[in-house]
Protein backbone atom coordinates (compact mmCIF):
# COMPACT_ATOMS: atom_id res chain seq x y z
CA UNK A 1 0.00 0.00 0.00
CA UNK A 2 2.87 2.41 0.74
CA UNK A 3 6.01 2.73 -1.34
CA UNK A 4 9.21 4.39 -0.28
CA UNK A 5 12.02 3.03 1.76
CA UNK A 6 11.35 4.25 5.22
CA UNK A 7 10.74 7.35 7.23
CA UNK A 8 13.82 9.01 5.78
CA UNK A 9 12.10 9.34 2.44
CA UNK A 10 9.11 10.86 4.21
CA UNK A 11 8.41 14.22 5.71
CA UNK A 12 7.74 14.70 9.39
CA UNK A 13 6.72 18.27 8.67
CA UNK A 14 3.31 19.81 8.20
CA UNK A 15 4.38 21.12 4.80
CA UNK A 16 5.17 18.90 1.87
CA UNK A 17 8.87 18.30 1.21
CA UNK A 18 10.66 19.72 -1.80
CA UNK A 19 13.26 16.94 -1.85
CA UNK A 20 13.36 13.22 -1.00
CA UNK A 21 16.34 11.49 0.59
CA UNK A 22 17.57 8.57 -1.51
CA UNK A 23 20.90 7.89 0.21
CA UNK A 24 23.27 8.71 3.06
CA UNK A 25 27.03 9.02 2.67
CA UNK A 26 28.59 6.36 4.92
CA UNK A 27 32.28 6.97 4.37
CA UNK A 28 34.97 7.72 1.79
CA UNK A 29 35.94 4.86 -0.50
CA UNK A 30 39.52 4.71 -1.70
CA UNK A 31 41.78 7.68 -2.31
CA UNK A 32 40.23 9.29 -5.42
CA UNK A 33 37.21 11.02 -3.83
CA UNK A 34 34.55 8.34 -4.11
CA UNK A 35 32.02 7.94 -1.30
CA UNK A 36 30.12 4.87 -0.17
CA UNK A 37 26.39 5.57 0.08
CA UNK A 38 23.71 3.68 2.00
CA UNK A 39 20.70 3.36 -0.31
CA UNK A 40 17.51 4.81 1.21
CA UNK A 41 15.15 4.26 -1.68
CA UNK A 42 13.17 1.29 -2.93
CA UNK A 43 14.41 2.24 -6.40
CA UNK A 44 18.21 1.87 -6.32
CA UNK A 45 18.41 1.74 -10.13
CA UNK A 46 17.51 5.43 -10.13
CA UNK A 47 21.17 6.20 -9.38
CA UNK A 48 22.07 4.93 -12.89
CA UNK A 49 20.03 7.74 -14.44
CA UNK A 50 21.07 10.62 -12.20
CA UNK A 51 23.38 13.40 -13.31
CA UNK A 52 22.70 15.80 -10.44
CA UNK A 53 21.80 15.14 -6.80
CA UNK A 54 21.44 17.50 -3.85
CA UNK A 55 23.59 17.09 -0.76
CA UNK A 56 22.80 18.01 2.83
CA UNK A 57 20.10 20.09 4.46
CA UNK A 58 20.79 23.01 2.12
CA UNK A 59 20.29 20.81 -0.94
CA UNK A 60 23.61 21.79 -2.45
CA UNK A 61 23.72 20.63 -6.10
CA UNK A 62 26.36 17.99 -6.78
CA UNK A 63 27.15 16.65 -10.22
CA UNK A 64 27.85 12.95 -10.53
CA UNK A 65 30.89 11.80 -12.48
CA UNK A 66 30.15 8.14 -11.87
CA UNK A 67 28.13 5.69 -9.82
CA UNK A 68 28.49 1.95 -9.37
CA UNK A 69 26.97 -0.70 -7.14
CA UNK A 70 29.09 -2.00 -4.28
CA UNK A 71 27.22 -4.85 -2.61
CA UNK A 72 24.13 -3.39 -0.93
CA UNK A 73 25.50 0.13 -1.27
CA UNK A 74 26.48 2.41 -4.11
CA UNK A 75 29.72 4.26 -4.77
CA UNK A 76 29.37 7.82 -6.01
CA UNK A 77 32.03 10.11 -7.46
CA UNK A 78 31.14 13.80 -7.40
CA UNK A 79 32.61 16.41 -9.68
CA UNK A 80 35.21 18.41 -7.70
CA UNK A 81 35.67 15.75 -5.02
CA UNK A 82 39.16 14.59 -5.95
CA UNK A 83 40.60 12.97 -2.83
CA UNK A 84 39.78 11.13 0.37
CA UNK A 85 39.96 14.33 2.44
CA UNK A 86 37.23 15.99 0.34
CA UNK A 87 35.14 12.80 0.44
CA UNK A 88 35.45 12.68 4.25
CA UNK A 89 33.66 16.05 4.47
CA UNK A 90 30.55 14.38 3.03
CA UNK A 91 30.34 11.66 5.71
CA UNK A 92 26.80 11.45 7.13
CA UNK A 93 25.24 13.77 4.56
CA UNK A 94 21.93 12.83 2.99
CA UNK A 95 21.66 12.64 -0.80
CA UNK A 96 18.41 14.07 -2.19
CA UNK A 97 16.44 14.37 -5.41
CA UNK A 98 13.63 16.89 -6.01
CA UNK A 99 10.14 15.55 -5.29
CA UNK A 100 9.15 16.11 -8.91
CA UNK A 101 11.84 13.57 -9.88
CA UNK A 102 10.32 10.85 -7.67
CA UNK A 103 9.82 7.51 -9.41
CA UNK A 104 6.17 7.20 -10.49
CA UNK A 105 4.25 4.68 -8.42
CA UNK A 106 1.55 2.18 -9.30
CA UNK A 107 -2.09 2.86 -8.49
CA UNK A 108 -2.77 2.57 -4.73
CA UNK A 109 0.91 3.10 -3.88
CA UNK A 110 2.06 6.21 -2.04
CA UNK A 111 5.25 7.80 -0.87
CA UNK A 112 5.49 8.16 2.88
CA UNK A 113 5.56 11.96 2.64
CA UNK A 114 2.11 11.75 1.04
CA UNK A 115 0.77 9.75 3.99
CA UNK A 116 2.23 11.83 6.84
CA UNK A 117 -0.19 14.62 7.73
CA UNK A 118 -3.36 12.90 6.53
CA UNK A 119 -6.36 12.86 8.85
CA UNK A 120 -7.44 9.42 10.00
CA UNK A 121 -11.15 8.64 10.30
CA UNK A 122 -12.94 5.42 11.19
CA UNK A 123 -15.65 3.96 8.98
CA UNK A 124 -18.09 5.10 11.70
CA UNK A 125 -17.02 8.72 11.23
CA UNK A 126 -14.83 9.06 14.35
CA UNK A 127 -11.84 11.37 13.95
CA UNK A 128 -8.69 9.68 15.26
CA UNK A 129 -6.15 12.42 14.53
CA UNK A 130 -3.35 13.08 12.06
CA UNK A 131 -0.73 10.66 10.88
CA UNK A 132 2.45 11.99 12.52
CA UNK A 133 4.90 9.35 11.36
CA UNK A 134 5.20 5.98 9.71
CA UNK A 135 7.06 3.12 11.37
CA UNK A 136 8.64 0.45 9.16
CA UNK A 137 8.23 -2.83 11.04
CA UNK A 138 9.64 -5.04 8.32
CA UNK A 139 6.37 -6.83 7.61
CA UNK A 140 4.12 -3.80 7.19
CA UNK A 141 4.18 -0.11 7.95
CA UNK A 142 2.38 1.26 11.01
CA UNK A 143 0.81 4.72 10.97
CA UNK A 144 1.25 6.69 14.20
CA UNK A 145 -1.90 8.79 14.60
CA UNK A 146 -2.15 11.48 17.28
CA UNK A 147 -4.99 13.82 18.16
CA UNK A 148 -3.09 15.79 20.79
CA UNK A 149 -4.11 13.58 23.70
CA UNK A 150 -4.17 10.01 22.50
CA UNK A 151 -2.07 7.99 20.12
CA UNK A 152 -3.38 5.23 17.87
CA UNK A 153 -1.14 2.82 16.00
CA UNK A 154 -2.72 1.71 12.73
CA UNK A 155 -1.20 -1.16 10.75
CA UNK A 156 -1.05 -0.33 7.04
CA UNK A 157 -2.97 -3.42 5.99
CA UNK A 158 -5.65 -3.51 3.31
CA UNK A 159 -8.29 -4.85 5.71
CA UNK A 160 -7.56 -1.99 8.16
CA UNK A 161 -6.81 0.97 5.86
CA UNK A 162 -9.80 0.93 3.54
CA UNK A 163 -9.27 4.18 1.66
CA UNK A 164 -6.45 6.68 1.17
CA UNK A 165 -7.60 9.98 -0.31
CA UNK A 166 -4.55 12.18 -0.87
CA UNK A 167 -6.59 14.87 -2.62
CA UNK A 168 -8.86 15.35 0.41
CA UNK A 169 -6.11 14.70 2.98
CA UNK A 170 -7.62 11.71 4.75
CA UNK A 171 -7.62 7.98 5.23
CA UNK A 172 -10.51 5.78 6.31
CA UNK A 173 -9.80 2.87 8.62
CA UNK A 174 -11.64 -0.09 10.10
CA UNK A 175 -10.05 -0.51 13.50
CA UNK A 176 -9.42 -4.03 14.70
CA UNK A 177 -10.25 -4.92 18.28
CA UNK A 178 -7.48 -3.88 20.63
CA UNK A 179 -6.20 -0.98 18.52
CA UNK A 180 -7.87 1.57 20.81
Amino acid sequence: MVAGPNALESARHSRRPTHLAIGRVSKPHGLAGEVEVQILTDFPDRFDMLKTVYVGERYTPAFLESQRRHGRRILLKFEGCEDREEAEKLRGELIYVPVDEAVPLEEDEYYLHEIVGLQAWTTEGEYLGRIEEVIDTGSNDVYVVRDGVRETLIPALSDVVLNIDIEHGRIEVQLMKGLR
